[in-house]
């Protein structure tokens, strides 16, 4: 199960790269993710993100039951060790396959409303210097055609801002989703070690049960 939930881990990092960035495959992603928010697809990605999330709460019980077990014993076997540091590294990377989730569908929301956004820009700046080389007749006109145009200026300004802020959102985002993959890198060398030390400690209990039974023979003898 962790190695899929790494597969999962690194496609979803692989689509958010694809839609950070504007390559061929970006528009192909796009129209992915639109085929998939219709009709059905909603319904079956929420099922899957909840029962995902049952799971990774089991995983968290599992882990706290281990460390209380460990407080009332006083001690922690290696298998208590290996038993935790599985639950452990699990709920973190579920939770990092929903955390990537979420961000790529807000990705993908936030691409959506910048091509509106911009479209709307290019339309604003295409009537606005028409009304304003334009000479129509008579000041009513003449007024009316100037509120227009400042109006239209005015969306432009605030369409600017909503750019610039949507752009600053998805820098933080692609920021988190890297932060995310180091925090799975380190979880995985963690699970590793602790793996190499119970291995450790069963070669040496193995080692310590044959002296003590050579040791047993030459009493017995």
């Amino acid at each position: 199960m962790i190695n899929l939930l790494f597969m999962v881990i690194f496609s979803e990092m692989a689509v958010i790269m694809v839609l950070s960035f504007k390559t061929p495959f970006r528009k192909l992603t796009l129209m992915i993710l639109d085929r998939v928010k219709r009709g059905r697809g909603p319904v079956v990605v929420k099922t899957v993100a909840g029962t995902l999330f049952i799971v990774m709460m089991s995983s968290v019980y599992s882990t706290m039951k281990i460390q209380k077990r460990w407080i009332e014993d006083g001690a922690a076997t290696p298998t208590d060790q290996i038993l935790m540091a599985k639950h452990l590294l699990e709920a973190t990377l579920m939770g990092g396959v929903l955390f990537l989730a979420l961000m790529i569908d807000r990705l993908h929301h936030y691409i959506r409303e910048l091509r509106i956004r911009r479209k709307s820009m290019e339309a604003i700046k295409k009537q606005g210097p028409g009304f304003e080389d334009g000479k129509p007749n008579g000041s009513d006109k003449v007024k009316a055609l100037e509120e227009e145009v400042t109006t239209l200026k005015g969306k432009l300004k605030h369409l600017e801002s909503d750019l610039e802020s949507k752009t600053k959102e998805m820098d933080a985002a692609e920021a988190n989703a890297v932060a995310l993959r180091k925090q799975s890198e380190g979880f995985l060398l963690e699970y590793d070690r602790l793996l190499e030390e119970n291995q450790n400690l069963r070669n040496q209990l193995e080692s310590l049960d044959q002296s003590l039974s050579h040791s047993g023979s030459k009493k017995n003898t």
